[in-house]
C-alpha cells in the first residue's frame, strides 16, 4: 500500500513476505556488509520482531528499487515496553509509567549507494505522518554509531552528555553486559560542539532536532559492530516550528 510519493521516491507499507525479505536483504547489506560486522550465511538481517512490526519501504519510483526501510512497533502506553527491541539492551522500567501511545522505530537503514539528505528527509516525513495519524506520544529506539570503539565517538558522546540526557523520570538504566557509561566517564572532557555534531549519526541528529534525549550510557554491540544509545522523543515537547520542518504541507 502506497503511503505517499515525493519527487523520485515512493513510500509504502510492506504487504507481502517478499517485501519483508527485501527489507531484510537491504538491512543485511547496510548493517553487516557495509560496516565490517560478520555477515550472516543467508544474507538476511531478521529476527522475531519482524513478525510483529509494520515495515516502511522507500523505493525509487522509476525503477522500484528499494533504497531505504525501517520498522515500527506500536504500544498503547508504556506498560508493555519490555516487549520492545530496545528492552533487550536497556532497563526501561521507568518508561512503564508513560501514559500515552508510543512507537519504536527500528532497523532504519539507507542503501549505501543512495545515502543523501533527500532520502533521509523522506524517511522523516513518513515517520512524522505516522506519528500524527496515530496520536503517538513518544517515539523511541536505538541510535547507532558505526564502530564499537567509543574513542572514535567521544566528542559526540560528550555533546550528548552535556545537552541531551534523558529526564531523570524516564532515564533508562544499564542492562547490557558491555556498556560505555559516557555520562560518568566524560564528566571532565572539554566540549567541542561542532565536531561532536559532525560525528553524530544522521538519524540521531534528527531525533535531537526534535528535542530528543538519550540514555546516559551506550551499549557496545559486538555482533553489529556498533555503539548505540537509547533515544526518545516526547511528541508534546517538540517545538511547533521544528515539527513543521519535518512535515510537508504539499502532500
Amino acid at each position: 500500500m502506497t503511503i505517499f510519493t515525493k519527487g523520485a521516491f515512493r513510500v509504502r507499507l510492506a504487504q507481502t513476505a517478499e517485501d519483508i525479505r527485501a527489507a531484510q536483504r537491504l538491512r543485511h547489506l547496510t548493517f553487516f556488509r557495509s560496516t565490517g560486522a560478520a555477515p550472516r550465511d543467508d544474507a538476511l538481517d531478521c529476527d522475531a520482531y519482524d513478525k510483529t512490526c509494520e515495515h516502511i519501504l522507500i523505493e525509487l519510483t522509476a525503477t522500484d528499487a528499494l533504497i531505504g526501510c525501517f520498522r515500527l512497533m506500536p504500544f498503547e502506553n508504556g506498560r508493555d515496553i519490555d516487549r520492545s527491541y530496545s528492552a533487550q539492551y536497556y532497563n526501561l522500567g521507568a518508561l512503564r509509567d508513560f501514559p500515552a501511545r508510543m512507537v519504536e522505530m527500528g532497523r532504519f537503514c539507507i542503501h549505501p549507494d543512495h545515502r543523501s539528505p533527500h532520502v533521509l528527509r523522506v524517511a522523516w516525513l513518513a515517520m512524522t505522518r505516522y506519528v500524527d495519524a496515530n496520536g503517538i506520544g513518544m517515539l523511541f529506539g536505538c541510535s547507532s554509531f558505526e564502530g564499537k570503539d567509543a574513542a572514535a565517538h567521544l566528542d559526540a558522546l560528550a555533546l550528548l552528555r552535556a545537552r541531551h540526557l534523558a529526564p531523570r523520570r524516564w532515564l533508562p538504566l544499564p542492562k547490557a553486559p558491555k556498556i560505555f557509561n559516557f555520562a560518568a566517564m566524560l564528566r571532565r572532557k572539554p566540549l567541542d560542539e561542532k565536531h561532536g555534531m559532525r560525528l553524530m549519526p544522521p538519524l540521531l541528529r534528527g531525533y535531537l532536532a526534535l528535542g530528543g534525549w538519550v540514555s546516559d550510557h551506550a551499549v557496545i554491540d559486538e555482533d553489529m559492530n556498533t555503539l548505540h544509545v537509547f533515544t526518545g522523543v516526547e511528541i508534546a515537547r517538540v517545538p511547533t516550528q521544528m515539527a513543521n520542518r519535518f512535515r510537508d504541507k504539499s502532500l
